[in-house]
């Protein structure tokens, strides 16, 4: 094996990667070298690619980004039972530490030291990455390496999702990203009653409507709430899964929502912003879960059940195909909204 690799590599701050040459990973016991054969673009490497102030902030070039990928080992570093040369797996790209207090307590997706994979260290944008054993996951032999590709992001959607009784429910997914697409699917799949979806982007909406939901609105030019309300005989929707992070999206969910509904965020706004406590949320004794990540690894489970029963497919969100190398092209289409979820091969 060459010693070396391709890679995507943040190497300086500012706008921008480059696709170069890096050293492939050498292994540190407990870890598992994976060469790459699908990676997915995230709403994070697109951040992280714009240099945005939460990158400035965040990353220390240079780095390797990326992180949802599906690929095979190649080669182990100790001992285990659970993993063999040759397997094709997904991984756990959040690295807790093990031994903080949320660790400790059963909580390890919100590990207070965590480690992200292309973020806080080297990432899968690449021909190999490395990883520790823990994190990594086995893909089902019915699971297209693409799908797998995807599993991280689809955990989140399937943590909000079950974070909230939706069987019988009337679901709101506002913000039809990926995650927001997939939480659709997963709605559905869990047994929702109607989902609703708002996004306005064209392209998406259509493809809310593929992964199931029922009616797909443009806030920019429809009137969310007196929607919902007419689809609810002017109760409400039961549950709000806020995907998009914007101010807008946010306040719309909260007033769709009925008095007792639940509402579980893993959008992530730009900056600080205003919501009203009392009359949207505390006169309406309306329950608010925030989303980070996904559980470790009871999501992991039922991501896998879900899948490998049928009842979940994902791939209509998995639209647009491009090589490593064309990176720039996929984030340009990207930051367009013309895509769902992207893919890179080699």
């Amino acid at each position: 094996m060459s010693e070396k690799m391709r890679a995507v590599m943040k190497i300086k701050p500012g706008p921008g990667v480059q696709v170069t040459e890096a050293k492939i990973p050498s292994l540190s016991p407990g870890e598992a070298l994976i060469k790459t054969i699908a990676m997915s673009i995230c709403g994070t490497d697109v951040h992280i690619y714009h240099w945005d102030r939460w990158s400035e902030r965040r990353i220390k070039p240079p780095i390797v980004i990326g992180h949802e990928f599906c690929g095979e080992v190649v080669e182990i570093a100790g001992d285990t039972p659970r993993f063999k040369i040759g397997d094709r797996v997904s991984v756990e790209t959040h690295i807790a530490d093990g031994t903080c207090y949320q660790c400790r307590t059963g909580n390890a997706h919100i590990c207070e030291n965590v480690s992200i994979l292309g973020v806080d260290r080297n990432g899968s944008f690449a021909e190999f990455v490395a990883v520790p054993i823990e994190n990594v996951w086995p893909v089902r032999s019915e699971i297209p390496s693409e799908v797998a590709s995807a599993m991280e992001p689809l955990g989140n959607a399937v943590h909000t999702a079950f974070s909230c009784r939706i069987e019988g429910a009337t679901v709101l997914v506002t913000g039809c990203g990926p995650i927001g697409l997939f939480s659709v699917a997963v709605a559905k799949a869990i047994g929702a009653s109607r989902v609703y979806a708002t996004e306005v982007k064209p392209f998406r909406r259509n493809l809310a409507k593929q992964m199931g939901a029922d009616i797909a609105i443009d806030p920019s030019k429809e009137d969310v709430v007196e929607i919902l309300m007419d689809e609810t005989r002017g109760i409400g929707v039961d549950v709000l899964l806020e995907m998009s992070g914007h101010p807008d999206a946010i306040h719309h969910g909260f007033a769709a929502l009925r008095k007792g509904g639940k509402a579980a965020l893993l959008g992530i706004p730009a900056g600080k912003m205003e919501v009203d406590l009392a009359e949207g949320l505390i006169f309406k004794e309306i329950e608010v879960k925030g989303i980070n990540g996904r559980l470790m690894f009871d999501t992991w489970y039922q991501m896998d059940k879900l899948l490998g029963s049928g009842k979940l497919d994902i791939r209509p969100v998995l639209t647009h195909r491009f090589r490593l190398d064309e990176i720039d092209k996929a984030i340009r289409l990207i930051d367009a909204g013309e895509t769902g979820k992207v893919v890179l091969h080699h």
